[in-house]
């Protein structure tokens, strides 16, 4: 038993491993495991979108399929770009130029009214053909500026404040501590124990 992850994201593959590389299952992504799907998001939420991408990989393997999808929402933005930040601005433009747009946009509005979260749901489509799906969030607001190299996306500007700085300037074991996409996994992780359990 496997676990495939529906994302060819390295970034994302790397924070995936540490947090869950302790489960003791291998866990590959879908390029690793030789799949390619052209998968259609047309989903109206983070839910919808993640089991979206899980069950159209499920349909391709005897793994346990994990998809997540994730991204910023910014208040005064009306919660842009919320399912579409992947794609936001065109899925070939940087993030150092979607970054720049976002405090553009938000020019002379003041902190209290910055405030933003990133989002992520992570689906889980297990062997049996059920399925479950988590939703996490870590609340911050946006910087004035890109700021630090840890992270990826839209890290450099999602400032957090109880740390007094951007998820991009938190080390890899903070970030995994408080981020939406670390309280996520480890979510779904403790669902994969329990399902190991009831095989046993």
């Amino acid at each position: 038993m496997r676990i495939v992850f529906a994302t060819g994201n390295q970034n994302k593959m790397r924070e995936i491993h540490e947090i869950m590389d302790d489960l003791g299952l291998e866990i590959v992504s879908m390029k690793e495991a030789g799949i390619s799907a052209d998968i259609v998001e047309d989903g109206t939420s983070f839910e919808e979108n993640a089991v979206i991408k899980a069950s159209a990989i499920a349909r391709q393997c005897e793994d346990i399929v994990l998809a997540d999808d994730s991204g910023l929402e910014v208040d005064a933005l009306n919660k842009e770009p919320g399912i579409y930040s992947a794609r936001y601005m065109g899925e070939d433009t940087s993030y150092r130029i979607k970054n720049q747009n976002i405090i553009d946009r938000l020019e002379g509005v003041p902190d209290e009214k910055r405030s933003a979260r990133f989002v992520c749901a992570v689906a889980a489509v297990f062997p049996d053909g059920t399925h479950t799906v988590v939703r996490e969030t870590i609340e911050g607001r946006i910087g004035y500026k890109e700021s630090g190299e840890n992270g990826f996306g839209y890290d450099p500007i999602f400032y957090v404040p109880e740390y007094g700085c951007t998820t991009a300037e938190l080390s890899p074991e903070q970030k995994n501590a408080i981020s939406h996409r670390g309280k996520a996994l480890r979510k779904i992780k403790d669902m994969i124990r329990d399902k190991q359990n009831e095989v046993r």
